[in-house]
């Protein structure tokens, strides 16, 4: 099954595949983190399009991605557009293959402190 994924692609399509599978009909909020950037945004599996998005590529954040603090900004931004697209209650984080952990960590905390239950 999948022989021709890397272990870290299978790893991510089975998590994000259990997590459709656990919050069916909820806004899928999925992160991308690379060396120098991270991004994030929310995805409605059902109708397949995004909501809304945010990310440390975009003018207001130009240099400001690739750590913690750049995070957390990326974080409070996104926090900011889902509420206004109301979705706050209604999503849950996927994570993919990364670890709960550095960016990925503060981008969540960063979340959940600017209104949106994760």
């Amino acid at each position: 099954m999948l022989k021709h994924l890397s272990s870290e692609e299978r790893r991510k399509l089975a998590t994000r595949g259990a997590l459709k599978r656990k919050n069916p009909g909820k806004i899928r909020i999925s992160v991308f983190r690379s060396g120098r950037h991270i991004e994030v945004q929310a995805i409605d599996d059902v109708k397949g399009h995004t909501i809304c998005a945010a990310s440390s590529k975009e003018k207001d954040f130009k240099g400001k991605g690739w750590n913690i603090a750049g995070a957390e900004l990326v974080g409070a931004a996104f926090a900011q557009r889902a509420v206004k697209a109301k979705i706050a209650d209604n999503c849950y984080f996927d994570r993919g293959a990364y670890r709960y952990h550095g960016r990925v960590k503060a981008l969540g905390d960063a979340i959940r402190a600017g209104g949106v239950r994760i």
